[in-house]
């Protein structure tokens, strides 16, 4: 089932753990990090809606970002159950250097041990916010959109196979974030996280809209052990789990840059592609059919076979991603939006164990 043709593969596509580079070391502190800093100051990103923090700052006349972590902080970290700041691990585990050349990650220095028990990190990576994706509600070009879509599927291929050696997300703590406990606990601490005030209300929409899905989805939350066992029975590689725009850019050389390391992982492909077309739904400039077929195609051509075990996986990503994102999808009533990502949830039941 692992779909790789071999005979296919070229020194761009499919890397093992064996074949990892080292590790990359960290500095100590955030003096050390920014030894030479002449410039410092706050920010935030528009599309950012985490509750980290942010600076912009200048080291040898060049521009960074400083993007500081800690559970404490970050509502994600905890919703995602990260104690260990996996941005980190992908750092120190020699994952960002394993990545294929058609994926720019920004990361340039990573500092640990920060904050309570030590469990904060903070992440230098480069200015690159003159080639990211726009915010706003524009729909974004066709080359870029088919650009994000083939850069995503390289970098499956190049990881086809993939087995996690550092102890990043599991598939449960990436599927099952927005649950019905997220807002009561975020509320209980005062976060003032927005995300999570949204999900109850769109779990008590979906009630009245689609009783079935509702059952279903709550049914998954309760006793989630049939979805996991049989989208884990289809192929792993590595996957970021948050391909919205907001994260990503093109470089003019082809370069894809992917930010937001918060909870990757070993996962189903299509786990990526599912979330890209739930996210991003309003902005795409192709239908989710065509957008979905342009993603087959482009694993192909970097040389993944995609008979047998295809239909499987791809409707139960969408399942998926409705335990992720249906609730958001009714805050408003039904729309077409909410009708494709139920039929697709409901479709995929068949496959559940």
């Amino acid at each position: 089932m692992s779909g790789l043709k071999a005979a296919e593969r070229d020194e761009e596509v499919s890397v093992s753990v064996s074949q990892l580079p080292p590790g990359r070391p960290v500095a100590h502190s955030v003096d050390e990090l920014l030894t030479g800093v002449t410039a410092r100051e706050p920010m935030k990103g528009a599309e950012s809606l985490s509750t980290a923090t942010f600076e912009r700052v200048v080291i040898g006349g060049d521009r960074f970002v400083v993007k500081y972590l800690h559970c404490d902080e970050d509502w994600i970290m905890r919703a995602t159950g990260d104690l260990t700041c996996r941005p980190a691990l992908m750092w120190t585990s020699g994952l960002f250097d394993a990545l294929p050349r058609c994926i720019d990650h920004t990361t340039v220095a990573v500092a640990t041990g920060l904050g309570r028990h030590g469990w904060g990190c903070a992440l230098l990576l480069s200015d690159v916010g003159e080639h990211l994706i726009p915010d706003g509600d524009t729909v974004i070009g066709e080359g870029d959109h088919e650009l994000l879509i083939a850069n995503m599927a390289r970098m499956h291929a190049h990881f086809w196979g993939f087995r996690d050696p550092a102890a990043l997300a599991p598939v449960g703590n990436r599927y099952f974030i927005f649950n019905r406990w997220l807002g009561p606990i975020e509320a209980d601490l005062a976060s003032g996280a927005v995300v999570p005030t949204l999900v109850d209300r769109g779990y008590t929409n979906m009630a009245d809209i689609s009783p079935r899905l509702h059952s279903l989805l709550t049914d998954l939350f309760a006793e989630p052990t049939p979805f996991l066992r049989a989208i884990e029975a289809t192929p792993d590689t590595l996957v970021h789990s948050d391909w919205k725009l907001g994260n990503l850019g093109n470089h003019p050389d082809g370069r894809t840059i992917v930010l937001d390391w918060a909870f990757p992982g070993q996962g189903a492909a299509c786990t990526d592609l599912a979330w890209y077309l739930g996210v991003n739904c309003r902005r795409i400039p192709a239908s989710k059919e065509d957008t979905i077929a342009s993603y087959r195609r482009a694993l192909e051509a970097a040389g993944v076979a995609t008979e047998g075990w295809w239909d499987a996986q791809l409707a139960l990503a969408l399942l998926g991603n409705a335990l992720q994102q249906a609730w958001s999808k009714c805050l408003d009533g039904r729309d077409d939006e909410f009708t494709w990502w139920e039929e697709r949830a409901l479709d995929a039941e068949r496959y559940l164990a």
